[in-house]
């Protein structure tokens, strides 16, 4: 059933996403057996314009890193990566704003309706599921003394409606670092240490940070006792060794001609991963440059609930990425240049840029369930001043963590070596 005829040799593996998905989604109903449905979430427009804005560009920016890296581990959250460039945005105006509104989907949305959806996206992920652990934390640092204010508006904007934590700070202080770097351990509950360089360039004025971390236990936890050591068929012909976790029991899944895909919830059903097997000739990067967000919306509401047999690799993964590039390339170039970025609502009378986008990722996924944490810094700068359904993935495969409820993407990733961290 899952040979490859020659081609497993070429797969990367594809860790996808931990996403928050499918917002009153009338295909994805649960099997009786499984976790009970939650209320449909009462959103306003503005808000699941915000949500689907969301998963469009963390899938265009899975895209483009996958398309820059080749094939090695990735695993990003474009929750976060949005969040810190939300609050950055309330410090962007004129072209600036423009460039980044289009790279984040935002454009059509009010600067209104774009903070009091991400205030209530906040509320909503952080309290959902009593039975999973989700947080999210935001800070922002600036240089103090002597050195200009931000604007007081650009920072009340950043606190109501993104909870940030707002600290001026002696950034030429020997203690800056470590104490912004002990905001980030605590908000990722240890899993990520570090995301600003020790001691801090002169240059820079100010740090925005979001920080998420996610806690799932499964809702059909694997035994470990029948976790065994399977080989895992490697791009270039070669296999590895892991420790392959399985069981049997009713899972939503599909079968697609390009793909093998099931959904294993955790919690109370609110969250679940959402694997993605490539098959026949297609490759890991096939799959990908298909994850549109029509097309993945499509694959999940064609799931079925039904027996199945899933295997899939117990592995960690610490990933990190400079973002700068990559979001030059999707349009807002302009936000890096000092010479044209306008960040006036931020500083009135300094002219700053954002001179380094900053992510790191961490995610475990073993016999009990999933932890994942995620931390992106914008750094400012300035200048001067129907047979049983088997899923076996011993090779390539992509996953999705979900919420089945609001449809955001939190995280995305690609592995090619389960057994590296």
């Amino acid at each position: 059933m899952f040979a490859r005829h020659g081609t497993v040799s070429r797969f990367a593996i594809l860790v996808m996403a931990i996403v928050l998905a499918a917002l009153l989604w009338s295909c994805s109903e649960k099997s009786s057996t499984g976790p009970a449905s939650t209320d449909p979430l009462d959103l306003s427009e503005a808000e699941k314009a915000l949500i689907e804005s969301d998963n469009e560009f963390g899938l265009k920016l899975f895209r483009q890193i996958n398309a820059a890296q080749g094939d090695s581990n990735l695993f990003i959250s474009p929750l976060s990566v949005s969040m810190a460039l939300g609050m950055t945005l309330n410090g962007a105006d004129g072209e600036t704003r423009e460039a980044m509104e289009q790279t984040l989907e935002l454009s059509g949305l009010t600067p209104e309706e774009i903070n009091g959806s991400y205030r209530h996206l906040i509320d909503l992920l952080t309290g959902l599921d009593p039975l999973v652990q989700f947080d999210i934390a935001n800070s922002i640092w600036y240089r103090q003394p002597g050195f200009p204010a931000p604007e007081t508006d650009f920072l009340g904007l950043c606190q109501q409606y993104f909870d940030a934590l707002v600290t001026g700070l002696n950034f030429s202080l020997p203690e800056a670092a470590p104490t912004i770097n002990a905001w980030v351990e605590e908000n990722t509950n240890g899993k990520i240490e570090k995301i600003v360089d020790d001691p801090i360039d002169p240059l820079i004025c100010m740090f925005l940070i979001n920080a998420i971390y996610f806690k799932g236990d499964w809702v059909y936890q694997f035994d470990e006792s029948q976790t065994q050591d399977e080989p895992f068929y490697l791009l270039d012909g070669s296999t590895v060794t892991c420790p392959m976790m399985s069981q049997k029991t009713i899972h939503r899944h599909l079968s697609h001609e390009d793909f093998r895909a099931v959904e294993l919830p955790y919690g109370d059903g609110s969250y679940s991963m959402v694997l993605f097997l490539p098959e026949g000739q297609i490759e890991p990067n096939d799959l990908i440059a298909q994850m549109t967000p029509e097309n993945v919306a499509a694959w999940l509401g064609s799931f079925i609930s039904d027996s199945a047999d899933v295997f899939i690799p117990r592995f960690t993964l610490e990933y990190d990425r400079e973002l700068s590039n990559d979001l030059a390339a999707l349009g807002m170039g302009i936000a890096f240049d000092p010479n044209l970025a306008d960040f006036t609502r931020m500083y009135q009378d300094l002219p700053v840029w954002i001179s380094k986008v900053k992510h790191k990722t961490f995610v475990e996924v073993n016999e009990e369930g999933t932890e994942a944490a995620a931390v992106t810094s914008v750094e400012m700068e300035f200048s001067g001043i129907p047979e049983t359904f088997q899923f076996k993935a011993n090779r390539p495969f992509v996953f999705m963590i979900r919420e089945t409820q609001s449809g955001t993407i939190l995280f995305i990733g690609k592995i090619v070596d389960p057994t590296a961290e």
